[in-house]
């Protein structure tokens, strides 16, 4: 087996969250997978780094070799002596906040009353994360910060959800080249790695930058049905839609990436049936 970058998305890709049920033997093949030392795994997720750890443990997921973080403003590096953050993603990315602090940057939109600060683990250098009320004229209020922002010369990219069982809007600053695609390309470029040894796997409208891109990507079984009608009308070469039966699995979850991989690398797909 040759080396190559497997990246991907935890919730509903690899965490079998959802409602679609997830094949018996699909983790421990995964498992096994990214446990042979020419496979370098990286998560990539809107996870902050305690709910990444966190997951590990309660779905007894392997430990990545990187995890693309906080949607995609930070990235770790892990090995036997712990995680530790890559300040050469956070030097990539500064420029865009005009080298300013998170606190710095909570300063310029402290004129704001609608913004209340999200709890510090939900925070990070370069990731400032607010709670607004649902009444709140989002659109309106994201128009006025984004003008305020240009005028301190901060490019930034403001990521608005809602939290709809704590009936809360959440909304993220982060700069506007740290995102999930730009991460894992940066990865790629420090590691080594060409579009001919990556694979990236996701299955939500927020992998669609990555999944739409040129690096070779799969989208699992279970994916959100807005996102494979997007998929399918992107008509990309490098794209692959996990179908199901591929060593008896059904593709969804952990079976999707797997199925996904196959299709991609020949040579991993004769590894995983010789597993069988």
């Amino acid at each position: 087996m040759k080396r190559f970058l497997l990246c991907t998305d935890l919730d509903r890709t690899l965490i079998p969250n959802g409602p679609q049920p997830e094949s018996p033997l699909a983790r421990e093949r995964f498992k096994r997978l990214v446990s042979n030392n020419k496979v370098t795994l990286a998560y990539v997720t809107g996870r902050h780094r305690a709910l990444i750890k966190q997951a590990i443990v309660e779905f007894g997921l392997p430990q990545p070799d990187f995890a693309i973080a906080d949607v995609g403003s930070t990235i770790y590096q892990t090995d036997a002596t712990g995680w530790h953050q890559w300040k050469a993603w956070d030097e990539q990315i500064a420029p865009d906040w005009c080298g300013l602090s998170h606190d710095e940057l909570h300063k310029l939109l402290s004129g704001f009353p609608e913004l209340s600060l999200q709890e510090r683990e939900k925070q990070n250098r370069h990731k400032l994360s607010f709670y607004i009320p649902l009444e709140t004229d989002a659109q309106n209020l994201i128009g006025e910060m984004e003008t305020r922002l240009k005028q301190a010369n901060i490019r930034a990219n403001l990521i608005w959800s809602i939290d709809e069982p704590a009936r809360i809007g959440l909304l993220d600053i982060l700069p506007a080249s740290a995102n999930k695609l730009h991460a894992i390309h940066f990865l790629m470029q420090q590691k080594g790695f060409g579009h001919n040894n990556t694979v990236f796997a996701g299955d939500s409208g927020n992998d669609l930058d990555v999944l739409l891109s040129d690096i070779p990507a799969v989208l699992v079984a279970n994916a959100d049905g807005e996102v494979k009608n997007a998929a399918a009308m992107a008509h990309k070469d490098a794209l692959y839609l996990a179908r199901g039966s591929y060593l008896g699995m059904n593709g969804n979850y952990s079976a999707g990436i797997l199925e996904g991989i196959a299709h991609y690398q020949p040579d991993v797909d004769a590894w995983l049936r010789e597993q069988v």
